[in-house]
């Protein structure tokens, strides 16, 4: 075991899994008194049976996945990594699992701190921070906690210093001076701080206190001599949590001014501002009723600030005169649209009498905030039309929009240059938020956007000449939208949303909608424009503008135009949603016909590397596979499906599984390979491949090999001399009526076996001799671990400019001590029943396994009734004692037995149901001559 962590710790970097000795005294890397290092910590609960139990929120937000899809499923494989080395010029990919990685770096009992980089569920390299901790107790387990490392490295980590955890900020030019940060864990402690304590549920905190308080806090390393611990920042202060309060922060105080009319409003306004409330729509309007009309004086386009274009000069947007302010006048229902200003007023009044408010009246909109394009009092006569060169303005920046938005099919790029087009040439501030359920889910949704949808921030650009935004939530974020605040109104009715001046009363609420009450200061003061991204009739999520005071208020001319700019994001968005929704299916299914892990089988060492020969592609027409079967013993398969692309995968897939299918029924090589080629004859000419399918027999050391024209193997003997196996060749899979033969061979403890597919052997216009003369030399070290080997051959005998594709498999054989094996062979007697319960009970003696034995006794008496009942000749059982107890009873009789629901009275058919209940695993499987009941129980713990 100690081995396996050792060859786990160098797949990752930076690995600080020592914590300080308990009761040391002050030395270097004792953290500073009083000070913390704030980090938002992802945390991920696995259970024993190595499925997701929990799934924070700041996990969500890290990797992707949110917990309602991820929680109870399997953990390995949803956090694809990559090992990150280089030997000798040469990139050799590992591809294994993050959760599957740290679970093998704590199976020895001891915590472990360090980086790893992952996949997340946007197919994205993240830099991560881990610390793992494994769950004492019988439940087991594994505690992780995580955390993005990048913008640790570049601006550093946020301080708390004293007993009220006061924030601080690392000076500006300490930024970007973090690149040695690492993970790491402080001294045993004997209480958990409680905003630790806090990131699990109460039922869970008595597991954390007794993994992570023995083990040490989770630390930042910022330099060799200072440690400093961690503690999460803020988990309570996310969007969504103070969103949802925000039912309770009404009325303000525009609402109360609401309910009493309109104020009397100045005759201009102050330069270079707005006044708030309706606005002049650019629509047809509404023939008011005659004693409704009120004339109103209005400043042409041309002189007033609101509709100068976004790139106009800073000198025409301060000095231009204010427009004057409508007149109040009531105004006349005008028939419902879609999305338009009625149905807008109409819903916000039944929202205000939901919320215990007076219905708000038909012409009073929401507080400071205005539907774009509604219906407003109208003058009577149309708006100005734009002059020449707001015309050539507009019409450049969507052309602009046109060329810069879209290049690519990322969906994260795209965002960014939709966001890197608009600051600051139109705004100060802008993000895209995306509906997450459209990122995460293939189908589209079925019902609206509500308050409870959560968005997820994928770009954010602002002006850094505009003051600090450190506070914003950053990209991968989650937040959600109340439909009483703009981004809310403009998600779920999907509409332009225009605050022209965000007022001191409501700047708390609209910063909630940004990212947090925290950017209240940065937000009063500023005009707001919230724009949906609708395309093909789905509200893909909105796109959030905002304008420093020193420029004039976002108006209804840069609500048409930025409206009508992002119809054409929206469309490209869309794209690139779509092209990865396709591009994320067909990995999947890539993913899921080639391991990731090597499995964990008594006796023998299994690594693999695969290397597709096209960069582009998860996987081409090589597989591998090793198949645990009955008695301990393994096969190990590597075959090659001829030709490359597409069609070679699908049926590599086919071959992949026909294979396993066929392993199970425990057939002869040779005859498992006969079965396999008629299967491929049936599925058509065009399926021809190569395979060779070994099984090997730890118990009595022994290997049988067959092969369908395939690379033959290489086995390296304990004294380092290589041999290549004279195996009979016989002809790829799908020829027909050519015979498959099998050769046994006696292989010795200590010895490796090396298969491979020709593209790591064969060099296009040599000879593939030469290739198999250099994996039979020197190539291999006995006292390697079969990782190392696979490293080893691959820097020595791959290269990048190899188009074929690679599959490579080194199989260590250890073999069972005899010492570890009992068999026994019983006559076909109800009598015997006794007799294997008085063996039983006697060799788990033997082996001081006393505590297992009331089980097993229970379990072989049943099994071992079931086979003498239908066996004819001969009825065998056997105990092997490795990191499990396996018993496996056999008989001649080639019927596998099936568990069924036992009648409530009756006297049989309860045999496998008790094995079912209290065996870890159990199962069946049949052999070239009957068939074998097998069990597991788990070694008590010493």
């Amino acid at each position: 075991m100690a081995a396996r962590r050792e060859q786990t710790e160098s797949m990752v970097a930076e690995s600080n899994s020592t914590p300080l000795p308990a009761g040391a005294g002050t030395a270097p890397g004792d953290p500073p008194t009083g000070v913390a290092a704030l980090v938002r910590l992802a945390l991920v609960l696995v259970d024993r049976s190595g499925r997701i139990a929990l799934w924070s929120r700041a996990a969500e937000e890290l990797f992707g996945h949110r917990a309602e899809a991820v929680t109870d499923r399997p953990a390995s494989g949803l956090l694809p990594a990559l090992e990150s080395r280089v030997l000798d010029r040469c990139a050799v990919r590992r591809r294994c699992d993050a959760l599957d990685t740290l679970a093998e770096l704590t199976a020895a009992g001891r915590p472990w701190a360090g980086r790893l980089t992952v996949t997340d569920r946007e197919e994205h390299r993240r830099d991560v921070l881990w610390w793992a901790y494994p769950l004492p107790g019988p439940s087991g387990g594994l505690l992780a906690l995580a955390a993005d490392a990048r913008p640790l490295r570049t601006t550093g980590p946020r301080l708390a210093l004293g007993e009220r955890l006061l924030p601080f900020a690392a000076a500006p030019a300490a930024r970007g001076g973090f690149h040695e940060l690492s993970a790491a864990l402080t001294r045993p402690v004997a209480e958990l701080p409680e905003p630790l304590a806090r990131l699990l549920p109460a039922a869970h905190r008595a597991a954390l206190h007794a993994a992570v308080a023995p083990g040490g806090l989770p630390a930042l390393r910022l330099d060799p001599v200072t440690v400093l611990p961690v503690l999460p920042s803020d988990p309570q202060t996310g969007t969504a949590h103070v969103a949802a309060g925000l039912g309770r922060r009404y009325p303000t105080p525009q609402q109360r001014a609401a309910r009493l009319g309109p104020p009397p409003q100045a005759e201009h306004s102050a330069p270079g501002r707005r006044p708030l409330g309706p606005l002049p729509a650019q629509r047809e309007p509404v023939p008011p009723e005659p004693a409704a009309q009120t004339p109103t004086a209005q400043t042409p386009a041309a002189q007033s600030p609101a509709a100068q274009s976004p790139a106009a000069p800073e000198s025409r947007r301060r000095e231009a005169p204010a427009r004057p302010a409508p007149s109040p006048a009531p105004v006349r229902e005008a028939p419902p649209r879609t999305g338009g200003g009625a149905a807008i007023e109409q819903q916000a009044a039944v929202e205000s009498s939901v919320h215990g408010l007076p219905p708000r009246r038909a012409d009073q909109a929401p507080p400071g905030a205005v539907p774009a394009g509604a219906e407003a009092p109208s003058s009577g006569r149309l708006s100005p039309f734009l002059t020449n060169g707001q015309a050539g303005e507009q019409l450049a920046l969507l052309n602009e929009v046109g060329g810069k938005v879209g290049t690519t099919l990322d969906l994260g790029f795209t965002a960014h240059e939709l966001c890197q087009v608009l600051v600051p040439r139109v705004a100060d501030f802008a993000c895209v938020d995306l509906v997450d359920g459209l990122i995460s889910d293939s189908e589209l949704p079925v019902a609206r956007p509500d308050d409870d949808t959560m968005l997820r921030r994928v770009a954010l650009v602002f002006n850094e000449a505009g003051g600090a935004w450190d506070h914003v939530l950053s990209e991968g974020s989650l937040v959600s939208m109340p439909r009483r605040t703009p981004p809310g109104m403009a998600l779920q009715l999907n509409q332009p949303v225009l605050v022209p001046v965000v007022s001191a009363d409501v700047a708390v609420d609209y910063a909630i909608a940004l990212g947090g009450a925290r950017l209240a200061p940065v937000v009063s003061g500023r005009s707001m424009l919230v724009v949906p991204l609708s395309a093909r009739g789905t509200v893909l999520g909105i796109l959030k503008l905002l304008r420093l005071p020193d420029r004039a208020p976002f108006d209804e001319s840069d609500a048409a135009t930025l409206k009508e700019l992002a119809v054409r994001a929206a469309l490209s968005l869309d794209n690139a949603r779509l092209h990865r929704a396709e591009a994320r299916v067909a990995t999947t299914l890539q993913r899921s016909m080639i391991p990731t892990r090597p499995p964990q089988i008594p006796g023998v060492q299994i690594a693999h590397r695969y290397l597709p020969g096209d960069p582009k592609a998860e996987v081409g027409g090589d597989w591998f596979d090793a198949i645990q079967l009955p008695g301990s013993r393994v096969a190990l398969v590597v075959g090659d499906v001829m030709g490359h692309g597409i069609h070679s995968a699908a049926a590599m897939g086919r071959f992949r599984t026909a294979m396993q299918t066929l392993a199970a029924l425990d057939l002869p090589p040779g005859q498992l390979l006969r079965h396999l080629d008629n299967l491929a004859q049936k599925l058509g000419d065009d399926h021809l491949a190569t395979c060779l399918y070994a099984v090997y027999d730890p118990i009595n050391r022994t290997c049988e090999l067959a092969s369908a024209g395939h690379v033959p193997p290489v086995l390296v003997h304990p004294d380092g001399t290589g041999e290549l196996l004279e195996i009979p060749a016989g002809a790829p899979i799908g020829v027909g009526g050519v015979p498959f033969v099998a050769k046994t061979i006696d292989v010795s403890d200590g010895s490796m076996l090396v298969l491979c597919t020709d593209g790591l052997v064969e060099v296009r216009g040599g000879d593939i001799g030469a290739g198999l003369a250099a994996l039979c030399g020197n190539l291999i070290d006995p006292q390697q671990s079969p990782e190392q080997a696979c490293d080893e051959v691959l820097r020595r005998l791959h290269s990048d400019d190899r188009k074929d594709d690679v599959a490579l498999l080194v199989a260590r054989f250890d073999g069972v001590a005899p010492t570890e094996v009992a068999t026994w062979d019983l006559t076909v007697d109800q009598r015997e029943v006794r007799r294997a319960r008085s063996l039983v009970r006697e060799q788990l003696a033997a082996w001081h396994l006393e505590a297992l034995s009331d089980t097993t006794e229970l379990l072989v008496s049943e099994l071992v009734t079931n086979a003498v009942r239908v066996a004819r000749d001969r009825v065998q059982l056997q105990l092997i004692r490795v990191d499990k107890l396996m018993v496996e009873v056999s008989d001649d009789n080639h019927n596998l037995p099936s568990l069924e629901p036992a009648e409530q009275l009756g006297e049989t058919g309860r045999g496998l149901t008790l094995v079912a209940k209290l065996a870890e695993h159990w199962g069946t499987a049949r052999k070239a001559v009957g068939k074998v009941v097998w069990f597991e129980l788990p070694l008590p713990h010493v």
